[in-house]
């Protein structure tokens, strides 16, 4: 099963996602120059958001060694001690930092906060021969990291992780991720502007004028995006739980629509959610994308932006309904039934359509949620 999710998003004006100068990341599509946010700044913006928090499992760090001794509730002595035993275990397992006593780590270690939670507790409590400690520990921080990936987010986006070294080759240590997904583009052609500002001094003196002035670029722009959701990858990443499984997905769905990037909203606050939102549940494993839909760029007329961008979508998903065939079961929401789209119902809740997304799957959102959370409480 796949569950495939488009939205349309319009953005005031925004720089939710900078390239190298400090400019919004743009591309050209169609032939046109369009607005741009990465796939991976959606993800992390999701990953980190309110509506996802309760299921974060993952860490990503250089700093492993300092999170396994901020797990120790002992004395600064034990703790001091877990820290250096553990930059010592990840040195001999080939990626800790190269000074002496460096917590950071040569390279991003993607693990799970469960992970970091027993290594802890293992070497607070270990009771072997000092002489086997190193041996040991060397296989058991390697079996915990490779094997302890079954949380949500890690489910979701996988993991690829590298390290070096003979200990690492028996081990598996990469995590199909069961999400695709796309940069985001805008629908219509976009052009990044410049934003002329200055800052007065609040403490008046002889010199007149600003007392500093800079540029800097932005844009407005209605965006396109996509995501795709592999159910029996999910699953399987997940280790069975499929309640948990359910709850992700609808999680994400939640977190995908009411989560901006974090991009200079102190000076923008472009917190503008999506305007319509089509979800597709297929029981065949083919994904397809809509970005199609606007490689003729969007132009307002009679039709307002958002209106004649869904209008484009909807046209675009008809014609391939009629050339290839209906895909799968749809749902539609655009925030009190404002948007409609074509051929389909709409629905103008939002909780009732993560709700009727959920049925359609087979799960009951509200149970689903319940049994989680009493879970995250215990």
């Amino acid at each position: 099963m796949l569950i495939e999710i488009h939205a349309i998003q319009n953005h005031a004006p925004n720089n939710l996602n900078r390239d190298d100068l400090g400019a919004p990341k743009t591309t050209m599509f169609g032939g046109y120059l369009r607005s741009r946010i990465s796939s991976q700044c959606l993800k992390r913006s999701i990953r980190t958001s309110n509506e996802f928090k309760n299921l974060l499992g993952g860490v990503r760090t250089r700093r492993l060694a300092q999170l396994i001794e901020e797990e120790i509730n002992g004395t600064e002595e034990e703790k001091t001690s877990v820290r250096k035993q553990a930059i010592k275990i990840l040195k001999k397992i080939g990626i800790a930092g190269k000074k002496e006593d460096d917590p950071q780590s040569s390279m991003l270690v993607y693990t799970t906060k469960d992970a970091i939670t027993k290594i802890a507790t293992m070497l607070l409590e270990y009771q072997g021969d000092e002489k086997d400690i190193d041996e040991f520990f060397k296989n058991q921080f390697v079996t915990l990291i490779s094997s302890s990936t079954a949380v949500p987010d890690m489910a979701l986006c996988g993991r690829m992780l590298e390290p070096t070294g003979d200990v690492w080759k028996k081990c598996n240590n990469t995590v199909e991720a069961a999400l695709q997904a796309a940069h985001a583009i805008s629908t219509h052609e976009a052009r990044p502007e410049i934003d002329y500002y200055v800052a007065a001094d609040d403490v008046k003196g002889e010199d007149a004028g600003a007392g500093f002035v800079d540029e800097a670029l932005y844009s407005s722009s209605c965006f396109y995006k996509y995501f795709s959701i592999d159910w029996e990858q999910l699953v399987e990443n997940l280790g069975g739980q499929v309640d948990l499984a359910a709850h992700t997905v609808g999680a994400f769905i939640k977190a995908m629509a009411l989560t901006t990037p974090s991009g200079k909203q102190n000076s923008y606050a472009a917190h503008n959610p999506p305007d319509g939102i089509l979800v597709e549940i297929k029981q065949n494993n083919t994904p397809i994308s809509y970005a199609n839909a606007f490689v003729k760029p969007v132009k307002p007329g009679q039709r307002d932006l958002v209106e004649e961008s869904i209008a484009q979508l909807a046209q675009y998903v008809s014609e391939l309904d009629e050339g290839f065939g209906v895909q799968g079961e749809r749902y539609w929401f655009s925030p009190g039934g404002r948007y409609k789209f074509k051929n389909m119902d709409c629905l103008g809740n939002f909780d009732q359509f993560v709700t009727a997304i959920m049925k359609e799957m087979g799960f009951d959102w509200k149970a689903v949620q319940e049994v989680i959370v009493e879970k995250h409480d215990a």
